[in-house]
């Protein structure tokens, strides 16, 4: 019998001990392990490596894809693993969301849209084009919300080009991207973003923690600026977001 792989990472400023099947596992949570005192754990069985290989199959056969793709059980078991941590992470106040973070100047900006909208291609752009953006993290970032902010926290989950780091940044802005021949940006009400950010949120499975966790979305929506970016993907468009979404800052 495969003997367990232990450790305890941080996210969020949550320390949480985890065992997991594959040492893998553990050299992917790399830059998040900690020695602080766990307030949590999690477990991953073979049985969540499975139910993970039914949900790619599954995504599969809705996307229509011609070809099987075929994951590794190590590679699953690091998506169970988010899966199982988005619970125990909701008592602290933090939930998982699909996005792509930069932080310049001390301040943290969201950019979120369905996958193939340009969500990479414009964090390139803010790269090359911004001095001193960083990414925090190129696609599940955690977001916890605390009385005094809301925090854009690092994960191991960095998407294919592996963007990010273990950093944690006060969030003040998220911005929903829209293909468009020209680049303009505008301030957007919550009820507005509201089902884009509901979309891009993980969502559990579990009723009671499904409803907490679209709470905390309500929660961080009202409590940071809110924007569309309608953008072409030339470099321009990095200059009209970045200075569309400071001049609110600036202003106040």
């Amino acid at each position: 019998m495969q003997s367990s792989v232990t450790f305890t990472i941080s996210l969020a400023e949550v320390p949480v001990a985890v065992s997991v099947l594959y040492p893998s596992t553990k050299n992917f949570c790399r830059d998040y392990l900690t020695d602080k005192e766990p307030i949590c754990s999690v477990n991953i069985s073979r049985q969540d490596v499975g139910s993970e290989r039914q949900r790619a199959e599954a995504q599969r056969a809705r996307e229509g894809a011609s070809q099987r793709h075929v994951f590794s059980d190590a590679y699953l078991e690091t998506l169970a693993l988010y899966r199982k941590l988005a619970l125990p992470l909701l008592d602290c106040g933090a939930f998982i969301f699909h996005g792509s973070v930069l932080a310049v100047d001390g301040r943290a900006y969201l950019f979120t849209a369905p996958s193939g909208t340009g969500k990479t291609t414009h964090t390139r752009l803010w790269m090359d084009q911004i001095p001193g953006a960083a990414v925090l993290n190129g696609d599940k970032p955690l977001l916890r919300v605390t009385e005094r902010e809301i925090l854009a926290c690092g994960t191991p989950w960095q998407g294919k080009e592996n963007y990010g780091c273990n950093m944690i940044c006060p969030l003040e802005a998220v911005c929903i991207l829209q293909r468009s021949g020209e680049n303009h940006i505008e301030p957007v009400t919550m009820s507005e973003a509201l089902a884009v950010l509901i979309q891009q949120t993980h969502r559990p499975e579990q009723p009671e923690a499904l409803c907490r966790t679209l709470d905390l979305v309500g929660r961080m929506g009202s409590r940071v600026k809110l924007y569309r970016l309608g953008c072409n993907m030339e470099p321009e468009a990095a200059w009209v977001s970045y200075e569309g979404m400071r001049s609110i800052f600036e202003a106040d």
